[in-house]
């Protein structure tokens, strides 16, 4: 598959969301939480408590929505400030009663609109960034579909990151990397290429941790195994000291 074959597969209209990922890997386990005790709720961030393997875990997902309806609800997995400050009062609750979080990324990017501007939208997420830097637990952060820019590194700092082999992650769209360099929008597949978006590329560069496979229409199989990863990898992340975690972190994201 070509760069841009994969951004492709990344926006398939039948893509399993961050929805999705939740009800097989935690099921009725799931209690979802509302708010950010600032403006309002964010339909575009997911958020709750469940349990893996009996652990229980913060989760929190970016959700673009499986049908016109749900999109626009969901405003297209683009999020506004109060989603980014809802995903932090929930891991910062997380921080207190010491749970491990999982992220769940895939979204283009941040909502750019002129009220999410107003409301501080890069406020938001460099918070998000500086706060999971020092968070004192476990995070891991999966991208499932599209990674885009500040929108999805704001879930993104973590101890490891994870993606789909048909995900990407990049500081850009392909268009807009298309339409900067070259003035021209049509050239989205060579901007594909030029990105090393794709999981393969990033996962050579030491960016990710681990590569997913693809889910085959919702297999049991590969949630089952998918949740005993995620649940070892906790165990293994809880095991080191705090401190040692923090550091551990910080140098991840300073090598690059």
């Amino acid at each position: 598959m070509s760069a841009f074959d994969h951004v492709t597969a990344a926006r398939a209209n039948d893509r399993p969301t961050s929805v999705d990922y939740i009800n097989k890997l935690f099921g009725d386990t799931f209690f979802e939480l509302h708010g950010d005790r600032r403006f309002s709720d964010d339909k575009a961030v997911i958020g709750g408590i469940g349990k893996i393997c009996d652990k229980p875990v913060t989760v929190i997902g970016l959700e673009k929505g499986r049908n016109l309806k749900e999109r626009m609800d969901h405003n297209f997995g683009s999020a506004h400030p109060e989603g980014y400050r809802k995903a932090l009062r929930l891991m910062k609750q997380a921080e207190k009663f010491h749970r491990p979080v999982l992220c769940f990324v895939d979204t283009s990017g941040a909502y750019c609109g002129i009220g999410a501007e107003e409301r501080g939208q890069g406020e938001a997420i460099a918070e998000n960034l500086m706060e999971m830097m020092t968070l004192r637990t476990p995070i891991i952060s999966v991208l499932i579909g599209e990674g885009g820019s500040g929108g999805a590194l704001a879930l993104a700092v973590a101890d490891e990151v994870w993606m789909l082999e048909n995900s990407i992650y990049s500081v850009i769209s392909p268009e807009g990397c298309a339409s900067i360099l070259w003035k021209d929008s049509s050239k989205t597949a060579e901007a594909s290429e030029c990105l090393k978006l794709t999981s393969q590329d990033l996962f050579k560069m030491g960016v990710i941790e681990r590569i997913i496979r693809e889910p085959r229409n919702l297999d049991s199989i590969m949630f089952e195994s998918f949740k005993g990863l995620i649940a070892r990898t906790f165990d293994k992340l809880e095991a080191v000291d705090t401190d040692t975690l923090l550091q551990k972190r910080y140098e991840r994201f300073r090598k690059f």
